[in-house]
């Protein structure tokens, strides 16, 4: 059965994205099946495969005009694609019964022969991002190492909270992932030791470098593993992904 982990965070930029391609590029590098939803009409997960203009997407599978497919990316990696369309998903779904549920009942079909489904969540807090966290095991926060990029966690913690006790009593924290970190700023060091001291070893001891292979990897289409496998980007990446595991999920 799939474990289903949501890369979550209601702030732009704070590498949701990059997290949601590394890890699952990662995992199916160590022989995992894994099914990468693009859950952002931004499209960015979908375009840093290397995905343009697919012919099957999230959005259809979510209204109900198809039945759940997906696009494969390289070996045991898997894409559901993103849709420009989603951009109006919660306005048409405002009235519909169970609205929160169409994407756990959605991806059903694909979780006895998947092992993990890593969703990119859009930068909210809005219906999508709750259909992600209805249909999820666990849920994954990257953070920028400064305190306004924290500032808004009791927000989400709040909606989470509100997930769990209405939606979904199962939802757990897998953990919180510093990106953009350079150990040699103070400041950076300071941030995290403020989110331990919060969460204690929820806060993953792996933490993503600045780094410009990150940067230059989706627009060559390929996650970091393909792109620059010897970068300090896809060192962290393969490290966090084991710290991962070694959580037996």
């Amino acid at each position: 059965m799939a474990k289903i982990i949501s890369i979550i965070n209601q702030k732009g930029g704070v590498g949701k994205t990059t997290t949601s391609v590394s890890l699952s590029s990662a995992l199916s590098k160590k022989g995992y099946k894994v099914l990468l939803v693009d859950l952002d009409a931004q499209q960015n997960a979908t375009t840093s495969l290397g995905v343009i203009e697919p012919g099957i997407n999230v959005y259809s599978v979510l209204k109900g005009q198809v039945k759940l497919d997906f696009i494969e990316v390289s070996e045991n990696l898997y894409l559901l694609p993103s849709s420009l369309d989603l951009a109006a998903f919660e306005l048409e779904m405002a009235l519909e019964p169970g609205k929160e549920y169409l994407l756990k009942e959605s991806l059903l079909p694909a979780t006895s022969h998947i092992d993990y489904i890593i969703i990119d969540c859009s930068p909210n807090l809005g219906l999508l991002t709750i259909n992600a966290l209805t249909a999820s095991d666990y849920y994954v926060c990257p953070v920028l190492p400064h305190h306004l990029s924290i500032s808004g966690f009791s927000t989400l913690i709040q909606v989470v909270d509100k997930v769990r006790k209405r939606l979904n009593p199962g939802l757990e924290l897998a953990g919180i992932v510093m990106t953009q970190f350079n150990r040699h700023k103070v400041l950076h060091r300071d941030t995290a030791e403020v989110i331990k001291s919060h969460f204690g070893n929820k806060l993953f001891t792996s933490t993503i470098p600045e780094n410009i292979a990150l940067a230059e990897a989706p627009s060559s289409g390929k996650p970091i593993f393909d792109y620059a496998p010897q970068s300090n980007g896809a060192i962290e990446y393969m490290k966090l992904t084991e710290e991962l595991l070694n959580l037996n999920l």
